[in-house]
Formats: C-alpha cells, sequence, structure tokens
C-alpha cells in the first residue's frame, strides 16, 4: 500500500513537472506579453520633385520684374519726349491784358479793355479744357497782375504756351482789324496758326502777323504770342466786342489755332505728308521790332512834322499793351508830373 501511495506521487510530480513551466520561464513570459508593443518607426519616403523647382520661379520672378520696370522708364520718357497725338504740350497760359485800376486802352475809351480781354480769357480756358488741355490763367478776375508776374508764371510751366489775349486801341477811330504778335521764331507756328482762324472767322479787317518786341513775348521762354482782337475806339468793333456772341467766337477760334498749331505748313514736304495734307498756312509777317505801325501814328492829312509823329507815337505808346523797354519807368519819367505811369507800358 505505502508503494502504492508513493508510485502515485512520484507520477503527480513528474505530471507538474512537465505540465507547468518554472517560475522564472512563466515571470518572463508574463512580462513579454504585458510589455508595450513598441511603435515601428517609419521609414523615410524618399519623393521626387513633390515641390517646384526654385530655380525657375526665380527666372520667373525676375523676368516679370525686369519688363515692368523697363516699361515705366520707357513710358515715363515717352511722357517727357513725345508729341501727345498731334499737340506738343498740355499747358497752356491765359493771360488777360490789364486788370484792377489799369482799364487798358486810351484816356476815354469808352468800352474797358481790361473786361474785355477777361471774358475772352475765361471763355478760352473752357474752350481749351474741352479739349483736354490744363489751363492756366495769370489772373480769372478784374485785378492788376505785373507784367513780370505774369512772364513769371508763363515760364515756371516748362513745355506749355502763352496766349495773350487784348483789343487795340488808337486815337484814330477809323483804324480796325484782328492782328496777331509773336517775338521768337518759336513762336511763329502759333501765331500763323491762332491768327489764321481767328482773322478769318471774324468780320474785321485781316492786319497780318507782326513781329514786336512786347514785354510779355520777349522774355517768355515757350512760344508766345499775343492776340489783338480788334480795336475798341473803332465804333464797328467796338460794337462787336459788346457781343457775347461775338466774344465767344473770338474765344473758339483762338482755340482752335491752339489745337492745330502743328499742322501749320513749312517748306518740308515731309510735315505736310505727315499732317495728312491737312495743313495750315504759314503766315508771312511784319516785323516791327525797330519801327511802329504807319496806320497807328501817321495823322489825319498825311505825312505831319516830325512833333506830330512823336506825339502820335507817344499816344500810341500809352494805348499798347506792353513795352518794347525793359524798363517801362524810363519812359513815364517825363509823363510822372502830368499823369501817373501807364501799368502796361
Amino acid at each position: 500500500m505505502r508503494k502504492y501511495f508513493l508510485s502515485i506521487s512520484l507520477l503527480l510530480v513528474a505530471i507538474n513537472a512537465y505540465a507547468l513551466p518554472a517560475p522564472s520561464t512563466l515571470d518572463a513570459r508574463e512580462r513579454r506579453l504585458n510589455r508595450p508593443t513598441p511603435t515601428p518607426t517609419p521609414r523615410p519616403q524618399i519623393q521626387i520633385q513633390t515641390q517646384p523647382f526654385t530655380q525657375p520661379q526665380t527666372q520667373t520672378r525676375t523676368q516679370t520684374r525686369v519688363p515692368t520696370q523697363t516699361q515705366t522708364q520707357t513710358q515715363a520718357r515717352a511722357a517727357a519726349v513725345s508729341p501727345e497725338g498731334s499737340r506738343p504740350s498740355t499747358t497752356v497760359v491765359i493771360d488777360a491784358g490789364h486788370g484792377g485800376f489799369d482799364r487798358g486802352g486810351i484816356p476815354r475809351q469808352r468800352v474797358p479793355e481790361s473786361m474785355m480781354n477777361l471774358d475772352v480769357a475765361l471763355r478760352l480756358q473752357t474752350v481749351l479744357q474741352a479739349y483736354g488741355y490744363r489751363v492756366v490763367m495769370t489772373r480769372d478776375r478784374d485785378v492788376f497782375i505785373p507784367l513780370g508776374t505774369r512772364v513769371a508764371i508763363a515760364n515756371s510751366y516748362r513745355d506749355a504756351i502763352f496766349v495773350c489775349i487784348h483789343f487795340n486801341a488808337t486815337p484814330r477811330s477809323a483804324a480796325s482789324g484782328i492782328e496777331t504778335y509773336f517775338y521768337s521764331s518759336q513762336s511763329l507756328p502759333l501765331a500763323s496758326a491762332i491768327h489764321y482762324y481767328v482773322a478769318g472767322g471774324a468780320p474785321s479787317a485781316n492786319r497780318g502777323v507782326r513781329r514786336r518786341g512786347f514785354f510779355v513775348l520777349r522774355r517768355t521762354t515757350i512760344p508766345s504770342v499775343l492776340v489783338e482782337c480788334g480795336f475798341l475806339t473803332n465804333p464797328t468793333e467796338a460794337n462787336y466786342a459788346q457781343s457775347a456772341a461775338y466774344r465767344q467766337k473770338l474765344a473758339e477760334e483762338i482755340g482752335r489755332g491752339v489745337r492745330e498749331r502743328s499742322l501749320v505748313a513749312s517748306t518740308s514736304a515731309a510735315n505736310r505728308l505727315a499732317a495728312n495734307n491737312t495743313t495750315v498756312p504759314l503766315q508771312p509777317f511784319i516785323d516791327q521790332t525797330h519801327y511802329r505801325d504807319p496806320d497807328l501814328v501817321r495823322s489825319k492829312h498825311g505825312r505831319s512834322s516830325k512833333s506830330s509823329k512823336s506825339t502820335s507815337s507817344k499816344r500810341k505808346r500809352s494805348s499798347d499793351s506792353d513795352s518794347d523797354s525793359d524798363t517801362p519807368k524810363k519812359k513815364s519819367t517825363k509823363k510822372k508830373k502830368s499823369a501817373p505811369a501807364k501799368t502796361e507800358d
């Protein structure tokens, strides 16, 4: 019996020995099973051309920027040098002669010249602005502006033109007609165009284009003209000037001459072809830089003595809108006691 229990015990021990692992082995298995599974390290993936190549972008930006700068410089250079269509400049300085206490004309003149000048100048401003010009007024109301100030305003605009508006006057009431004055050769095309349209559109006589050294013409550095729109001392032309329709007509014809001054014909056939055969004739002119207009200094009885010529000449000088002299005071010193010096003499 004892042997029986011993053999059973040995059998159980053998079974347990094979059935259960060693305690150390069991612990290792538990640690291995309960251990957190490490996250596999991702392998670096090679991406081929996943982003655009940087060099072409740099070249593209450079190619885009450089033409823009060049184009800007070209446009700026063209705006400063090239003509705008058929107009070399887009600024017009309009000068209404006299003003304020200076009525213009001659003593006992019925129609004040300063107000007629201003009205035509303001109408001309509207006409030129409608054409697209930039207009600068030396005065836009009844005030007196010195001649030096008028010249300074004109010269402050390098690429502008200067148009001075006046009406004529003389003790000889029979004198009549339209005159246009210039001084420098660069002003002759402008004077030709303006006179061509004004004299052609007015019912008054055509007294032609004249070269004379008026202060505002001689001292300006840009193309400059002075338009005499008729004689206010002539009864017929004075009636014309007092008509608003006539003053509007004068402004429109002056504005047309300003706009089409580049079409003045020259001796060059190329210029005529460039103007598409639409030309304004270059006007002949009378050079009055050394002598006065005989119509304005001649007496009613034909030739007169030197004293009568001198008196008429002095009267004409007092009626002129501007002076041929740089120092008007020299002319007025002898008259200073009897009469005040003329403002635009």
